[in-house]
């Protein structure tokens, strides 16, 4: 199943939601020499842009190799170069998400306070349903009143049921919305969690006993643990990762924030630390609207990161 569409207004929004990150790295291609100056301020403008030392130093290695070996003489050949070692780390996390294996196809999120959960749950319930897909909301963060208030919103506003309860046990919230979208045909649920650091023993132990109750009204559920990462972390989401991975099993994730932040090139970081099997980014946000949430594309995304048009074509290099 596709979710979102590639349009010219989506590959807009793209560019311009990362026009922040982007800014200290295009700044360097001005029709320079291609030299070690310039080499280590474009390593500089990449840790900056939190894509992280060891990816960065992997980066400009490649470019080192690219510049000696095919004879790169001008910046615009280096960034495209740039562009293709980046969207060589970025492409084993451009998967498509899966909903057909399951129903019901049960959908845990997970993430800390104020990455953009529960409005990012609204936004993936408007793609199932618009894809004629029947979802049931599970208002698992029982002791925010406005969480359960959101989903509602979101529920009524796409015609979609929320089961909610108010200061009640959160697993008890999810296993009933499995269960009962077991008994009535339901294709897909989306529970929701309450917000968490990584920190805090009791809730992280809390959120298992939600994970294992979703299993016990419907075995092998949840089908994936999405994991919600505000792009405006930067390098503190590679510890969010490692945590609620240890916790839960995070299966999958969802970026959101990126426009308003320079920190935009943590998505290399993130595919890196796993590089033998990256987790799959299946959707980022860069913007507040509806459409602002799509799915994750590799080369799109590096040629905004890097300045070229985010249409630019792919190049037999990097395939």
């Amino acid at each position: 199943m596709k979710f979102g569409s590639s349009s010219e207004g989506w590959l807009s929004r793209l560019k311009n939601g990362l026009a922040r990150t982007r800014v200290n790295i295009v700044g360097l291609f001005s029709g320079g020499v291609v030299d070690e100056d310039f080499l280590e301020e474009l390593e500089y403008a990449l840790i900056s842009a939190d894509v992280g030392v060891e990816t960065t130093s992997r980066i400009l290695q490649r470019l080192r190799d690219d510049i000696k070996l095919k004879g790169l003489k001008t910046q615009e050949e280096v960034r495209v170069s740039l562009r293709d070692a980046l969207a060589e780390i970025l492409k084993p996390a451009e998967v498509a998400l899966d909903v057909e294996t399951s129903k019901p196809f049960v959908i845990m999120m997970t993430g800390v306070n104020g990455a953009g959960k529960t409005t990012t749950i609204g936004k993936l319930a408007k793609f199932l349903a618009e894809e004629g897909k029947s979802v049931i909301l599970a208002a698992g963060d029982t002791f925010r009143a406005a969480a359960r208030e959101q989903l509602a919103v979101w529920g009524e506003r796409n015609r979609i049921e929320v089961i909610s309860q108010t200061g009640g046990d959160p697993a008890a919230v999810v296993f009933d919305a499995v269960s009962a979208a077991k008994a009535r045909g339901i294709d897909v649920v989306i529970c929701d969690t309450a917000g968490r650091l990584p920190t805090q023993a009791n809730l992280m132990e809390e959120l298992r006993r939600i994970h294992r109750s979703q299993n016990k009204a419907l075995e092998g559920a949840p089908h994936e643990v999405l994991l919600v990462l505000d792009g405006t972390n930067g390098q503190n989401a590679l510890a969010q990762v490692k945590a609620f991975d240890a916790a839960v099993k995070v299966t999958g994730l969802i970026i959101t924030k990126l426009d308003g932040t320079a920190k935009g090139g943590v998505l290399a970081a993130i595919c890196a630390m796993r590089a033998e099997a990256p987790l799959p980014i299946y959707f980022i946000g860069v913007g507040e609207q509806l459409a602002d949430l799509q799915r994750f594309r590799a080369v799109p995304f590096a040629n905004a990161l890097v300045g070229l048009d985010p249409d630019y074509p792919e190049t037999a290099s990097s395939n």
